[in-house]
């Protein structure tokens, strides 16, 4: 089956985030918004009939997990990823970061260290702090190739100089795998480096793998716990298909945990809060997906990687004329965010969020919320784009780039 990216959906009067807050948060409720990650095509239709089936019964009383719920996890992970995944290993949660400070409140205590990789995700650091958690920076390397590297030695440097504590865990640290705002796919040997550095100095690991299953061009995601037993020893993962298939308000996330002693203190304290128990439809949509969605995967990130490849082309044929490098595109490994370097417009921040909003009437995430805690800001000069959209969408946004960049110089 073929199925059709290029259709506009109409997401007026759905309520949905990316529209909806345009003004709180853009101060224009008429921008073309490119900037939450969460996509622009229509949920597969395997996923919508399961829901509408379910719908056909109106009882919606307390329900029970369907026996295939988790063997289509397991085996999905298997399939993809060559991770063999246990069935005690496993339990929903609602949602990944929520999941983060459920497991910051279960493993640490006020004023505990949380440490995390910027520029990276927003809440790694708002969550932290938003339960008294003091966030240390380690902030990635940049690489000529617009991607980046871990500071391992910087790593070790925070860890030496950690403040004790009563916690279990000498501290925390959020991995965001793959990376996002760049879109790295961490190779084994990082990962297996950051466990053994992690293993050694009895630092929990949170890795967040939510973009897990969006590995593009030949590109492989590989999971932090099944890299070594260093760190399936220390380490929590959430992963969902929330993400890939396009169901993030249906909230289907779930935990990993291969060690025995931490998955009984995380998921009795969950049991004992009943944030275990996923609601009617979360279950539905994700035994849909994982035994019905490959194809749609597939069809869906050529259609991405195809997205990609168009912003390049387009920011080199029609942005970057007369020799000036004004933007350039970093190239994702997975997910559907590429991480735009504008530094070359020679704009400060103040200047470059209003080109974007005020000039080109677009909403994007602006870089430096991901770099904050890093001197001078990483994310600075940069702007996260949405590309999981059609591609007459994905032109027009581009267009207005380019409109708005040569009509102002």
């Amino acid at each position: 089956m073929q199925y059709n990216f290029d259709k506009i959906i109409d997401r007026t009067g759905s309520g949905d985030l990316k529209h909806g807050v345009l003004f709180k948060r853009y101060g224009d409720a008429n921008l073309l918004p490119l900037w939450v990650a969460d996509m622009d095509f229509e949920t597969p239709y395997f996923i919508t009939d399961a829901l509408r089936k379910r719908l056909e019964h109106s009882l919606f009383g307390y329900t029970v997990e369907p026996e295939e719920l988790w063997p289509s996890v397991t085996k999905w992970i298997h399939y993809h990823h060559q991770w063999k995944v246990e069935r005690e290993w496993l339990t929903y949660i609602p949602g990944i970061v929520k999941g983060i400070g459920m497991a910051i409140n279960v493993f640490s205590q006020p004023g505990d260290t949380i440490i995390i990789q910027p520029p990276v995700y927003h809440p790694f650091r708002l969550t932290p702090e938003g339960n008294s958690r003091n966030v240390a920076y380690n902030p990635l390397l940049p690489r000529e190739d617009g991607l980046y590297d871990m500071d391992f030695e910087g790593l070790e440097n925070i860890i030496s100089n950690l403040p004790s504590t009563s916690s279990t865990y000498h501290a925390i640290l959020i991995l965001c795998n793959p990376h996002n705002p760049a879109g790295i796919c961490w190779s084994r040997d990082t990962l297996i480096h950051l466990a053994k550095i992690c293993h050694k100095n009895n630092i929990l690991v949170i890795s967040d793998e939510i973009h897990c299953d969006m590995a593009l061009f030949g590109n492989k995601h590989i999971p932090f716990a099944s890299v070594s037993n260093d760190a399936a020893e220390i380490s929590i993962t959430f992963q969902a298909p929330s993400k890939t298939f396009n169901i993030a308000g249906i909230v289907s996330s779930y935990a990993i945990v291969p060690n025995p002693y931490i998955r009984q203190r995380f998921y009795s304290w969950l049991t004992a809060n009943e944030l275990n128990e996923p609601d009617i439809f979360a279950p539905i949509a994700t035994v849909a997906a994982y035994t019905q969605g490959e194809q749609w995967r597939q069809q869906m990130l050529d259609y991405v990687e195809k997205n990609v490849l168009f912003v390049e082309d387009y920011i080199n044929t029609h942005i970057n004329t007369d020799g000036n490098l004004y933007i350039k595109a970093i190239r994702p490994q997975a997910s559907f965010l590429v991480w735009l370097d504008c530094r070359g417009l020679g704009l400060n921040h103040e200047q470059l969020t209003d080109f974007f909003i005020k000039k080109a009437h677009l909403a994007l995430n602006d870089g430096e919320m991901f770099g904050i805690g890093t001197t001078p800001n990483r994310g600075a000069g940069f702007m996260r784009l949405n590309v999981a959209t059609p591609r007459s969408i994905l032109e027009e946004a581009l267009t207005r780039i380019s409109h708005s960049l040569h009509t102002t110089h």
